[in-house]
This record gives structure tokens, sequence and C-alpha cells, in this order.
């Protein structure tokens, strides 16, 4: 009897092995599966919306065309005005002469042309990511999805686009009520 007991508890731990080893593949593969499954999940959640609404500009071509002029007026006046400051700022530059600078309690930290050539500086490359973002507005309407706020992809409305014909987002985007 006791042979009897050994070979049937031998079996019996097989079977238990048996049963065991398919439930810890399948609890190991369990997880492999759940984390392929969740991946493309992320990935289409991020803002479709946007670019799918991006294909189409809701503005009539009388507007786009009036908008298209309006860009390329305001793109030659920030032109001609970085290139002005630009240049201020470089004769600036050439009329100082190295030593000028003074740090006595009359003059403060620093001379006048160096402060002026500095805020030269600044207006120019503000104007210059302007004329970037002109450009950018410029290329919308050439494929058709100017006016589409970038990130709801919802219209801007006209009144934002007449006043800031570059705009990229609706105003409550660029304020930060919305995330």
């Amino acid at each position: 009897m006791t042979a009897k007991k050994t070979t049937t508890a031998k079996k019996a731990a097989k079977k238990t092995s048996a049963k065991k080893a398919p439930a810890k593949a399948a609890a190991k593969k369990a997880p492999a599966r759940a984390a392929t499954k969740k991946a493309p999940v992320k990935a289409t959640t991020t803002k479709p919306a946007a670019k799918a609404a991006l294909k189409k500009s809701p503005f009539d071509k009388k507007f786009l065309d009036s908008q298209r002029e309006l860009l390329l007026a305001e793109r030659a006046t920030y032109t001609q005005q970085a290139d002005a400051l630009q240049a201020e700022a470089d004769e600036l530059a050439a009329e100082r002469e190295p030593g000028d600078v003074q740090f006595d309690e009359e003059s403060g930290e620093g001379d006048t042309m160096a402060v002026e050539r500095d805020f030269d500086l600044a207006l120019s490359a503000q104007a210059r990511a302007n004329i970037e973002d002109i450009d950018l507005a410029l290329e919308k309407i050439f494929k058709g999805t100017y006016g589409i706020c970038e990130a709801s992809g919802l219209a801007i409305p006209k009144e934002r686009l007449r006043v800031i014909p570059w705009a990229r987002v609706r105003v409550e985007y660029k304020v930060g009520g919305f995330s």
C-alpha cells in the first residue's frame, strides 16, 4: 500500500506541476500582451482630432486672399524693421571703442550705447520671429489649413485673425486657459 501511495502521490505531483506550469506561463505572457495592447492606445491619444481637423480651412477664398495680402504687407514691414534695427546695432558697435565703459555712480553698470545696442538686437530678433510666424501662416494658406488652432483643431475666430493674421492658436490657448 505504501508503494501505491507513493505512485499516486508522484502522479498527483506531476499533475499539479503540469497544471501550474501553464498557469505560470500564461501569467508571464498576460502582462506582455497587456503591455502591447496599451501601447497603441497611448500612441493614438496624441491629439488626433487636431491633426484630422487641419485638413481644410473653414474660411472662404475672399477672406484668405485678404489675409494673404495683409500677411505680405506685415512681412515687408517687419523685414524692414528688422534690417534697420540690425544696421543700427551694428553701427553702435562700430562707434564704440573698447574700454569706453564707466562703472561709477553716475553711469551705472555700463554705457548707454551698449544698452541701446542690446535693445535694438532684441527688437530685431523679435521682428525676425514674427517674420517666421508670418511665413508659416502663408504656408498654411497655400496648404489650405490656415485659421485652424494648433492646440484644439477648432477654427480661430476671424476677429483674432484680422488683428493677428499669423495667429496659430485660439486666444484661450494662448493665455493658458486650457491645456
